[in-house]
């Protein structure tokens, strides 16, 4: 019998790096065949992390423009990518969490009549638009999903209070555990941030980009500046997103501050040993909040809501949120308290084993008729 092919669709770091050991358990896993389709939504940051995995697409859309709307990328993704599928012979789609990138792939799909599976499905930050238009894009994509690969039991709960049936959903952990417990294991610390170190120096990792965040970007970068002010003991460290409106807004705050560094966004195999070595993160990512909790290391959640609340119910996120003053005297009492960011250490990681891809590729190929259903599958 052929094998079924299974493509992984993505576009950006963020499900390269999730989907990466995904397509290594695929490749595993019996009767089944992974290939990459490649929408270049980030390209150089989406090259970047296929590159610290070894993995190249089998087609590319190359669709990235500078300053590209959202209207753009979705009139340039759907058309090609349904007829790229139909070339690849796809059997299953796998699109990846709440990107541009996954809601069309996964309705050119469903125009080919292809069944798409949703990996880190069910997430739900409860406003529409907040993260935008993440929360809108993982809601349409679940619409249209046939398997959801949901990382825990209220992202499963969630799909369950939409109507979508039990059989077909599968809690398999976030493989974004997967990821960054494998590469910040086997690549060492930037020799500066060592040195850092060596010097008495504690690190802190800031990303921020939301396009929720961007008309107050500015002051939350003023913000930022004046805690990094109160800390000259910490060196703060913010690999800037490449958009043009992150870059104008922070860098003329934060470019003379002389214990932050501003520098170009960074390889997963350069993110994951830094937020390793990391007192805390402070972000606006999704993917982030995962990883830090997956590493233990407390996040400060630059947002009002978080579509991630069981890392805010096991102690290891906190919610500082975008108004400048609130982030500011959050991020003051964190740095300001060994005893609290020890308590968030120490908290329990909600966000799997670091074996979630493994049973993604399983309860695809039972979906196909190809394995046994898994022993460790509960709907």
């Amino acid at each position: 019998m052929t094998d079924r092919r299974i493509v992984l669709a993505f576009g950006t770091r963020p499900e390269a790096t999730k989907m990466a050991p995904v397509y290594r358990a695929i490749e595993h896993q019996t009767g089944l065949t992974p290939l990459i389709l490649s929408t270049g939504q980030q390209r150089q940051m989406l090259d970047g992390a296929l590159n610290v995995f070894g993995l190249t697409p089998d087609q590319d859309l190359n669709v990235m423009t500078e300053r590209q709307t959202l209207a753009d990328l979705t009139a340039r993704i759907v058309p090609t990518s349904g007829k790229l599928l139909r070339e690849m012979g796809a059997d299953m789609v796998l699109v990846h969490g709440d990107t541009s990138t996954s809601f069309c792939v996964a309705l050119s799909a469903f125009y080919e009549g292809i069944p798409v599976g949703h990996v880190e499905a069910g997430l739900r930050s409860g406003s529409l638009r907040e993260p935008f238009p993440e929360e809108a894009n993982r809601r349409l994509t679940g619409v249209l999903s046939t398997l959801d690969f949901a990382p825990t039991s209220i992202s499963k709960a969630n799909l369950l209070r939409e109507g979508k049936p039990a059989k077909n959903i599968v809690v398999t952990g976030q493989t974004a555990v997967d990821a960054v417990r494998e590469v910040a294991g086997r690549v060492p610390l930037r020799e500066s941030w060592q040195q850092k170190l060596a010097s008495g120096h504690r690190l802190v990792t800031v990303t921020m980009h939301r396009r929720e965040n961007q008309p107050m970007m500015r002051e939350m970068a003023q913000a930022l500046a004046r805690v990094a002010g109160k800390f000259p003991n910490h060196h703060f460290i913010y690999p800037v997103h490449l958009s043009p409106a992150v870059q104008e807004a922070v860098r003329p705050v934060l470019g003379e501050v002389p214990n932050f560094e501003l520098i170009d966004p960074l390889d997963y195999s350069d993110m994951a040993p830094l937020m390793a070595a990391s007192v805390l993160l402070a972000t606006d990512s999704g993917g982030l909040q995962e990883e830090g909790a997956a590493l233990n290391v407390p996040v400060a959640v630059l947002r009002n809501v978080t579509e991630r609340p069981e890392g805010v119910e096991a102690g290891v996120l906190k919610l500082a949120g975008n108004d400048p003053a609130g982030l500011e005297a959050t991020l003051t009492d964190l740095l300001g308290s060994g005893a609290t960011l020890q308590t968030m250490r120490e908290a329990h990681n909600p966000y799997g084993d670091g074996h979630a891809s493994e049973r993604i590729a399983r309860a695809i190929a039972w979906h196909f008729g190809l394995a046994e259903r898994p022993a460790d599958w509960t709907p």
